[in-house]
């Protein structure tokens, strides 16, 4: 297949509140950003009141199909990078055992599949957090079997799990600099 003339950055949001006004201020420095919004992001936007408003060369994506019909870009690289950020203990899960059942779980698969590499910034990192909800901030407490799921995704190849914002913005920041010496 003919690949694309200028690959693009693919970011999957997912119902977490953790950071994600952070996550869609990175997403606004990036050039040629696809943007997976599941359904859990999407209510996470109006819950959390955050704004929606990106440049115009970001493209939007929702999960409104069965299939998650965008996921097939992946083939056709069109994608040089995933990203999932924010990413819940339910998404991890579901990486981790091979469930692609909505929008942000399917293009973690198809990246995986098509060798495209990922960085997920992993909400449930540590035994206590402090993570923001719709009235402020929150303590929470990550039950053991959400810690193991995030140890488990760092085994998975191609993918490079994160554990903070400051290495999330390392993590873009590097996969940025290796593109620029790809070309």
């Amino acid at each position: 297949m003919k690949k694309v003339p200028t690959p693009r950055w693919g970011w999957a949001l997912t119902g977490s509140g953790h950071f994600f006004t952070e996550c869609l201020d990175m997403i606004r420095t990036l050039d040629h950003v696809d943007l997976f919004v599941s359904k859990a992001a999407a209510e996470v936007v109006r819950m959390y009141k955050h704004d929606l408003a990106l440049p115009t060369n970001i493209r939007i994506f929702k999960d409104t199909t069965a299939s998650a019909a965008p996921v097939g870009n992946f083939y056709y690289g069109v994608y040089h990078t995933l990203v999932v950020a924010p990413a819940t203990s339910n998404t991890v899960a579901k990486c981790v055992f091979g469930v692609s059942d909505n929008l942000a779980t399917n293009v973690f698969a198809q990246a995986g599949k098509c060798r495209v590499p990922t960085i997920v910034f992993a909400c449930d990192t540590a035994p206590e957090l402090e993570t923001r909800a719709p009235k402020g901030m929150v303590k929470v407490y990550p039950r053991r079997i959400d810690l193991e799921n995030t140890d488990r995704l760092k085994s998975f190849e191609a993918t490079q799990v994160v554990e903070s914002l400051a290495a999330l913005n390392e993590a873009v920041e590097r996969r940025r600099r290796e593109l620029v010496v790809d070309v």
